[in-house]
C-alpha cells in the first residue's frame, strides 16, 4: 500500500498533482478525546495514482499539501468535505479552493439527501467499498494494509463519480446550482466558532435576558477553556451545569458547589473562580445589552393545510427533476412561504425560485392545483380551465 511517510516523498507527490485539473481528498480523523479533529492520514488521488501521507509521522511538513490545496488551477474534489476542510483550515489558516462535494452534486442530481459514499460509488461506477475500517483507531501505528485499503478507497473511485457527476450537471444545465452550497463550504465564517457565541448552540430553559447574559458569560469561558486545552467541552462542563450555574448565579464558592456536575475541587480552584468572576460580568451587563433570543413570529390560524399542500408539490417537484428535497426547503420554509409571499428563504430564489417557489405561491393563491390522474399527482393550471 502507498504510504508516504516522509517529507519529501509527499513533496515529490503533491508536485506531481499540482500538474491535473483535480484531486480528489480524503481524511481520517479522530474527535472523541479533543476540541480540535486530530489528523491521523490524508488520502490524495490523481489521475493514474493514490496515496495516503501519514502526518504523524516524525517530521512530516504538510506544507506541499497546503499548497497543493491552494492552487486555484487544481479542483479538490470531497465527498461530504465539511469536517475535511475544518480540519485543513484549522492547522494553515486556509482554506481549499476550487471544491467540488460529490455529495452535494449527488442532491442536485438526484440521488436523495446525503447519500453515503459507498451508497454513491455502488450507483454511479458498480464498485463495492469495505467500510467495516471506518471506526478503527487511525492514530495507532502501524496502520494494516485493509486499513490502507479502506482509506485509499475513499479517493481512488471518488474521481469516477466526479466525472459521471460533472457531465450529468453539464448536460443537465445545472452545474451553476452548486454555486451557493461550495459558496459555504469556502467561507471561513463557516468553520471559525467565535467563544461569545457559544450559548446560541444550548437549548435554553429561559428567554430571560439576564439568564442569556449569564449564560453567553458562562459559555464562552468554557468555549475558550476547550480551545486552549484542546479538549471536548463536556470534559470540562457540562451543558445543565452552564444552565442551572445561570439560572441561580451563584455568587460565592458556596454557592457554586451546589451546582450538579461540578466537584468542590473545581469550584474551590482556579476553574470556580473563573465561573464566578463570567457570572459576575453576565450580571453586570447593563439590560439593554442583555441578549435576547428572536421572537418566532406566531403562524396565521388555519395555515396548517397549506403547508401540507406545499409539501406535497414539493415532493412532486423533487421527484420530477430529480432533486434532493433537502436542497429546496425545509418544512420551516414552507410554513414562512405559506404565511409570507415575500418570505426570506432559499426556495424563493434564483434556481429554487424557479424549480418550486413559483409553483409554490402560485397554489397558495389558487392559480393552480393538485390533482391525483391515474395514481399520480399532477398539476392543474386553474387560469387555464376557467379561459
Amino acid at each position: 500500500m502507498n504510504l508516504i511517510q516522509e517529507s519529501a516523498a509527499a513533496a515529490e507527490l503533491c508536485g506531481r498533482l499540482r500538474q491535473s485539473d483535480a484531486v480528489t481528498i480524503d481524511t481520517e480523523f479522530l474527535r472523541e478525546n479533543t476540541y480540535w479533529p486530530k489528523l491521523c492520514l490524508i488520502q490524495l488521488g490523481g489521475p493514474g495514482e493514490a496515496a495516503a501521507i501519514d502526518p504523524l509521522a516524525d517530521g512530516m511538513d504538510l506544507g506541499p499539501v497546503f499548497d497543493l490545496l491552494d492552487d486555484r488551477s487544481v479542483t479538490k474534489i470531497f465527498h461530504s468535505g465539511r469536517q475535511d476542510i475544518e480540519i485543513f483550515h484549522h492547522l494553515s489558516g486556509r482554506i481549499p479552493a476550487p471544491i467540488f462535494d460529490t455529495q452535494i452534486a449527488a442532491m442536485v442530481c438526484g440521488f436523495g439527501d446525503a447519500v453515503s459514499y459507498e451508497k454513491l460509488i455502488a450507483r454511479l461506477t458498480g464498485a463495492s467499498i469495505d467500510k467495516t475500517s471506518r471506526f478503527t483507531d487511525w492514530s495507532h501505528r502501524p496502520l494494516t494494509n485493509r486499513q490502507l485499503a479502506y482509506a485509499l478507497d475513499d479517493v481512488i473511485h471518488l474521481r469516477d463519480a466526479y466525472a459521471a457527476l460533472v457531465k450529468h450537471l453539464e448536460e443537465s444545465g445545472r452545474t451553476s446550482w452548486l454555486d451557493d452550497e461550495m459558496a459555504v463550504l469556502t467561507d471561513p465564517a463557516t468553520y471559525h466558532t467565535e467563544p461569545r457565541e457559544a450559548w446560541r448552540r444550548l437549548k435554553t430553559r429561559s428567554a430571560s435576558p439576564k439568564f442569556l447574559a449569564v449564560l453567553r458569560e458562562v459559555a464562552a469561558w468554557r468555549e475558550q477553556e476547550a480551545q486552549n486545552r484542546d479538549i471536548p467541552r463536556n470534559r470540562i462542563l457540562r451543558d445543565e451545569a452552564l444552565q442551572e450555574i445561570a439560572a441561580h448565579t451563584p455568587k460565592t464558592v458556596d454557592e457554586l458547589t451546589r451546582t450538579r456536575g461540578l466537584t468542590r475541587n473545581m469550584a474551590e480552584g482556579w476553574q470556580g473562580e473563573a465561573l464566578l468572576a463570567a457570572v459576575k460580568r453576565g450580571l453586570n451587563v447593563a439590560n439593554d445589552q442583555r441578549p435576547r433570543l428572536a421572537k418566532s413570529r406566531p403562524l396565521p390560524d388555519g395555515i396548517g393545510p397549506t403547508v401540507e399542500l406545499l409539501k406535497v408539490l414539493l415532493k412532486l417537484k423533487c421527484e420530477q427533476h430529480g432533486v434532493a428535497q433537502k436542497l429546496l426547503g425545509s418544512t420551516a420554509d414552507l410554513e414562512r412561504i405559506a404565511a409570507d409571499d415575500d418570505a426570506e428563504v432559499p426556495a424563493l430564489k434564483g434556481w429554487r425560485r424557479e424549480l418550486f417557489g413559483n409553483d409554490a405561491l402560485a397554489l397558495k393563491h389558487g392559480e393552480i392545483a393538485l390533482r391525483i390522474d391515474r395514481g399520480s399527482v399532477q398539476l392543474v393550471d386553474l387560469k387555464q380551465s376557467v379561459a
